[in-house]
C-alpha cells in the first residue's frame, strides 16, 4: 500500500513538477514536461481517499466537500513545498500536486537579463509576470522578491493563494497572507495592505476586476505591486487588464495603466532538447515614455515593435529569444515553431524564410 510521503520523496528524487492522483489509475508525476505513469497498481477510491486525508485537513476537505474543490500548500519537511490541488471527479477523490522547489535560483540561472534587476528598485508602479499556467511566474516572482528581500530594507506583504514560497525576514519584513485562511479575497486583502504600510505588496493573481483595480490604485499610490496574469506577451496583457473593465472606465483605465506600468515579463517554459530539463523563454517590456503614449492611445498592436526596437532599455521579443535558444541548440525546432506569436516572423529572424 503506497504512501503520500513515498510519493512525494519519489517527487522530489525525480526533480518531477507534479504528481496526479486518480482513481482508476496509477499515480503520475510530469517529468521534463512529460506525463509518466508509476510502476504500481491502479488506485482505488479509497485509496485516493486515504492518500488525500494524509495531507488535508478537516478545513479543506469541507470546503472540497462543498465547492467541489479546494487548493491550499504544504510543507515536505524541509526538502519542498507543494501546492495542492483536491477535487471530486466521477464521484471520487482526486489530487494534483506541484512542487515548489526551496531554493530560489539567481536571476541569471532564470535565464532573466541584469536589466530586470534595476527595475526592482523603483519607487512606485506596477511590475507584471504573464504566461500560461505551469510557465514558471511563481518562481519568477518569488526569486524577483528575494531579491529585494536580501538587498533592500522594505517592507513587503504577498496576498497568494496558496502560499507557495515561504520568504524569511531578510533586510527586509516579509508578511505573507493566504486567501482563505488569513484574509477571505484578494481585493480584500488588497484594501487592508494599504493601511499596513508596505513599500513593495504582491498579489498572487489579479483574477477579478475588483482585485485588477486594487492593483493599480496601490502602483499609483506610491508602492511597487507585482502581479500575475495568465496571458502571453505584453500588448495582450495590457489589452486584457483594460478590457477587464466597463466600456465607459477604459480610457480612464489605459490612462492610469500607462503612467502606473513599469515593466511585463511575459514567459513559456519549454522541453530543453539539449539535455534532461526545461528552460523559459522571456518577453520583457519596460516603459516608456513611447510605450506609454501606445497604451494611453489604445495602439497595443504597435507595443510589438517597440519591444524589437527597445533592446537598449533592455527589451526583447517572446520570438527573439525563443529564436536565441534555438540557436543555441536550448529548444527543439518544433517547440520554437508551436509557441511563437508570429510563426514567418520568427523565421525571418532566423534567416530561414
Amino acid at each position: 500500500m503506497v504512501e503520500m510521503n513515498e510519493l512525494l520523496q519519489l517527487v522530489v528524487d525525480e526533480g518531477a513538477s507534479d504528481l496526479h492522483i486518480e482513481v482508476g489509475a496509477a499515480p503520475v508525476v510530469r517529468l521534463h514536461g512529460s506525463m509518466t505513469q508509476l510502476e504500481l497498481p491502479p488506485l482505488l477510491p479509497e485509496d485516493t481517499e486515504r492518500l488525500i486525508r494524509s495531507i488535508a485537513n478537516e478545513r479543506q476537505i469541507e470546503q472540497m466537500e462543498t465547492n467541489g474543490g479546494a487548493d491550499f500548500g504544504i510543507a515536505f519537511g524541509d526538502q519542498a513545498r507543494f501546492r495542492v490541488s483536491i477535487f471530486h471527479q466521477k464521484g471520487h477523490w482526486g489530487a494534483v500536486l506541484r512542487q515548489i522547489p526551496n531554493t530560489l535560483l539567481p536571476l541569471e540561472k532564470l535565464g532573466l537579463p541584469p536589466s530586470i534587476k534595476d527595475l526592482l528598485y523603483t519607487p512606485r508602479g506596477l511590475i507584471l509576470v504573464t504566461g500560461p499556467t505551469g510557465s514558471g511566474k511563481s518562481t519568477t516572482l518569488a526569486s524577483l522578491l528575494d531579491v529585494i528581500n536580501t538587498e533592500r530594507a522594505c517592507h513587503i506583504i504577498t496576498v497568494e493563494d496558496p502560499i507557495e514560497f515561504y520568504h524569511q525576514h531578510k533586510q527586509s519584513v516579509v508578511i505573507q497572507r493566504e486567501i482563505g485562511a488569513d484574509v477571505p479575497s484578494f481585493a480584500e486583502a488588497l484594501r487592508r495592505a494599504l493601511r499596513q504600510d508596505p513599500d513593495i505588496i504582491l498579489v498572487g493573481e489579479m483574477r477579478d476586476l475588483e482585485t485588477i483595480e486594487a492593483a493599480i490604485t496601490a502602483a499609483e499610490t506610491g508602492h511597487l505591486v507585482f502581479g500575475t496574469l495568465h496571458t502571453t506577451g505584453a500588448a495582450r496583457t495590457v489589452d486584457r487588464i483594460v478590457d477587464a473593465f466597463p466600456t465607459n472606465q477604459q480610457a480612464q483605465i489605459r490612462t492610469q495603466l500607462a503612467s502606473s506600468l513599469v515593466a511585463v515579463i511575459s514567459q513559456v517554459l519549454l522541453p530543453r532538447a539539449d539535455k534532461p530539463g526545461r528552460v523559459a523563454a522571456f518577453e520583457i517590456m519596460i516603459s516608456t515614455p513611447s510605450i506609454q503614449a501606445l497604451i494611453r492611445d489604445n495602439k497595443t498592436y504597435r507595443i510589438t515593435s517597440d519591444i524589437q526596437t527597445g533592446s537598449k532599455f533592455g527589451m526583447n521579443t517572446l520570438d527573439s529569444h525563443l529564436a536565441d535558444l534555438y540557436r543555441e541548440g536550448k529548444i527543439s525546432y518544433g517547440d520554437m515553431i508551436t509557441m511563437a506569436q508570429d510563426k514567418e516572423g520568427i523565421l525571418g529572424l532566423l534567416g530561414m524564410e
